[in-house]
């Protein structure tokens, strides 16, 4: 098969390179780097750190936290999930739930703590409003707040993608036999639900356990392991071993998430039919879903909205005046103009390459009838690439590249984010490719088409929807993340996000702001963009 096959064998062997070179290869330096002591291999690094009183506070902080802040946005999730599916709010109102739920990515999850800071500390906006100070910001509070604003928006796109594919007509067939409210909804919808809404647990516990952004800014004295790792690497006295082993803790729960993930997805259900139906009028149901919805909402813009306010403020609380000195100081810096040149660089270089590499992938394992393990193979680096926290492969690169002519470039950063975001769009794009008929190939090649022929006027355009997809993921996460490169950025290759935590320690919250609306406006346009293609393509090859 591989020598019918000879353009997807060489496709493969330069993924087996590339995922070699920069997944596996830095992976397995993290790992033996936490066992040396000396040039010899010990378990000394373990115990030394592990056992000592900060290590403990700092694991279990992350533990509660980030349990805490999981249940509480999966929970959120699915109600706003319920609200769209399940109730007859205005369709106004659903749109609006979509793009608040969503809101979030679109900016990076340091600049989070400080909207935190700027919405609820002793002089912020919210608190003024309110006239007192509603609870202690920093600490678990502060990042409670920080890690279900950064985890809604992948619960919410779980569950509403799962819900979406439910028989609702069940729903008639369980009211004609008689069940109450309560057992339709048990039996219904939550049962149904509950691999899903395990799965959105786990997600969101990782994604809280693993970030770096949100302590960085409200964290305070409340260490996470996390802020333990940056500490050991890049603290006032360095300790690269002590750092490996914080990584190597930080990757269990990433291998024990991807068993339980496996295991759980039997507990999904399919449905035979799926049939959409007009739901009953519930106006008691609709106007607590209608409030509860409208709070959430406002309470997003709300915390958001100092992002957009305060870089227009002459000194904030004290000189509240309209001004555009804030704006024009950022855009008339040389250093901050420049690294807004580098992160639109870097995020655009990660969308194109890493959207091809995912492509090609996506090729060999569903579309090129390929051997059963070249197929397990990748689909095993994508699991991999989803588990592995940002900040275990910004260290592994480290370790592999220092030294190197790859060290402190914009390659190493670029190939950072391909390895780092590659399991998302490669999904998106087999997931695509499934779908399709199989004898497309077949007819091309019986037309005499080459692969690359077939290609170009078969694949590219038939999956042209799920590419831009696949372009904008990529973007606009190369634009907000901060956990992997935070280890990998020069002096010439800084990028907004680090540049922004950079800005932290001299207090310009102001340039933060700014820098924050702009990378949201290109994320924004980014998107919108994607979309328009989305739709115009679609028409053309409808």
């Amino acid at each position: 098969m591989l020598k019918e096959n000879r353009e997807l064998k060489l496709i493969f062997i330069l993924l087996t390179l590339l995922f070699g070179i920069f997944l596996f290869y830095p992976l397995v330096l993290v790992i033996l780097k936490s066992f040396q002591l000396g040039g010899s291999f010990t378990l000394s690094n373990f115990s030394q750190l592990i056992l000592t009183q900060q290590f403990s506070n700092s694991l279990m902080n992350s533990f509660k936290v980030s349990g805490a802040s999981a249940f509480v946005s999966v929970s959120l999730a699915f109600f706003l999930a319920y609200s769209i599916h399940f109730t007859n709010i205005s369709k106004t109102l659903k749109k609006a739930i979509n793009l608040a739920a969503t809101l979030p990515m679109l900016i990076p999850t340091i600049t989070y703590g400080f909207a935190i800071i700027y919405s609820f500390g002793n002089q912020g906006l919210i608190t003024k409003l309110l006239g007192f100070q509603s609870f202690n910001l920093y600490g678990f509070n502060g990042l409670l707040i920080g890690y279900v604003i950064y985890t809604l928006p992948v619960a919410f796109t779980l569950i509403k993608n799962t819900i979406r594919y439910m028989d609702k007509k069940q729903l008639i067939v369980s009211r004609i036999m008689g069940d109450n409210g309560i057992t339709r909804f048990v039996h219904i919808i939550f049962i149904p639900l509950i691999g899903t809404l395990a799965i959105a647990f786990i997600q969101t516990f990782f994604l809280s356990f693993t970030d770096f952004g949100i302590p960085a800014a409200i964290g305070g004295q409340y260490d996470v392991i996390a802020s333990t790792l940056y500490n050991q690497m890049l603290g006032s006295i360095p300790n690269f071993s002590n750092g490996a082993v914080v990584a190597v803790v930080m990757l269990l729960p990433s291998i024990a998430a991807i068993f339980i993930i496996n295991y759980l997805e039997k507990f999904n259900v399919k449905y035979d039919k799926i049939t959409d139906i007009d739901l009953p009028k519930n106006k008691l149901k609709d106007t607590i879903f209608t409030l509860i919805s409208g709070l959430f909402i406002l309470a997003i813009l709300s915390i958001f909205a100092v992002i957009f306010i305060l870089p227009f403020i002459k000194e904030w609380p004290y000189m509240i005046e309209f001004t555009l000195d804030h704006v024009l100081e950022t855009f008339h810096s040389s250093n901050l103009i420049q690294v807004l040149k580098n992160s639109f660089f870097v995020s655009i270089l990660t969308a194109i390459i890493g959207t091809i590499v995912c492509f090609v992938a996506a090729m060999i394992t569903a579309r090129g009838k390929m051997p059963a393990w070249i197929v397990k193979s990748i689909d095993l680096v994508s699991t991999l690439s989803n588990a592995l926290p940002g900040m275990v492969i910004g260290i592994g690169f480290l370790f592999a590249f220092s030294g190197t002519s790859l060290q402190n470039t914009f390659t190493i950063i670029i190939l950072s984010n391909i390895i780092h975001f590659f399991s998302t769009p490669y999904m998106m794009i087999k997931n695509a490719f499934l779908k399709m008929n199989d004898s497309w190939e077949t007819t091309a090649k019986l037309l005499g088409d080459s692969w690359f022929q077939t290609l170009r006027r078969v694949m590219i355009p038939n999956s042209l929807s799920t590419i831009f997809e696949m372009i904008g993921y990529y973007f606009i996460n190369g634009m907000v993340t901060i956990s992997a490169i935070i280890f990998l950025v020069g002096s010439r290759t800084a990028v907004v996000t680090t540049k922004i935590k950079e800005l932290q320690h001299f207090a310009k919250f102001s340039d933060i702001f700014v820098l924050s609306i702009v990378i949201f406006l290109a994320n924004l346009l980014m998107k919108c963009l994607m979309n328009y293609l989305d739709k115009k393509v679609g028409k053309r090859y409808e």
